[in-house]
């Protein structure tokens, strides 16, 4: 009986060989013609076919590197402020399901009272960015410590993330960034924080190096910008830049003179008419 060994298939794609180039490009374009993928991933109007592929490889491309389904990462990789970032469900999923480590957990601990802390806010003024000190009263506010952890499969050593506390969200700006979800949202915010922190400082390979959407959310920092100048430029550059003359259209003019009598063509002459 003969038996039949199956080599494993590598799964690492290689960008500079014809072949599997082009077997990747025919993957993509079916990607981009799916209703499944989001918006960046398939070919519309403002998407062009071109831009929807090179999404569609790229995506494919981290899929093969963390093991995991090209659609499942299409879903969870977001970009917020042109930074690629993964969603914190995303990210969570595929420590547990990795094979190597236990559930994640999660151990929650109060550690009182946030009370009084003084911030630097950050403001632009008359187009300069200037630092201000603020004191913000957290005396109602429970600081809430959250560590998320796990272990090896097969072993009994805990590894644990970096402690992050309500406190720290505050004074980093998390909390109290306009349109936070840290004030409503505590615990689960805490718990994405915890899992990033854990994948970063013991599994880095899981997650490519890549914040989470929340993360990138709550650093996101748009510089400033003069609005003014800036349409003044737009005026500038799109004005119509043609001299227009007009020809100035002289008054009709009014002679002096009286209007010359009307004519009687008959042959009967005028006769004067004596008024009444």
């Amino acid at each position: 009986m003969e038996i039949v060994k199956q080599s494993n298939q590598s799964l690492s794609f290689n960008y500079f060989d014809s072949e599997q180039f082009a077997t990747m490009q025919r993957l993509c374009q079916m990607f981009s013609a799916s209703d499944l993928v989001p918006d960046k991933y398939r070919t519309s109007e403002k998407n062009p076919a071109a831009k929807a592929i090179a999404n569609c490889m790229i995506a494919v491309e981290t899929a093969q590197r963390i093991n995991a389904s090209p659609l499942m990462v299409m879903q969870n990789l977001d970009v917020i402020q042109g930074k690629p970032s993964w969603s914190s469900k995303f990210l969570i999923s595929t420590i547990n399901t990795c094979g190597k480590y236990e559930q994640l957990k999660y151990r929650f601990q109060n550690l009182g009272k946030v009370g009084k802390l003084e911030l630097t806010e950050t403001k632009w003024e008359g187009g300069q960015k200037k630092i201000f000190k603020v004191v913000f009263d957290g005396s109602d506010i429970d600081n809430i410590e959250c560590v998320a952890y796990t272990t090896l499969k097969g072993s009994d050593e805990v590894i644990e993330s970096s402690e992050v506390t309500i406190k720290m969200a505050i004074i980093e700006g998390w909390y109290t960034k306009a349109g936070s979800k840290w004030p409503i949202m505590t615990k689960k915010m805490l718990r994405y924080r915890a899992a990033s922190f854990w994948t970063n400082e013991h599994a880095p390979e899981l997650s490519l190096g890549m914040r989470t959407v929340e993360e990138n959310q709550d650093i996101e920092d748009i510089d400033y910008e003069e609005i003014s100048d800036k349409v003044a430029t737009k005026i500038k550059e799109n004005a119509n830049k043609q001299e227009m003359t007009m020809e100035a259209t002289p008054p009709p003019q009014v002679s002096s003179d009286p209007a010359p009598a009307q004519q009687n063509n008959s042959n009967t002459p005028a006769t004067e008419q004596n008024p009444i």
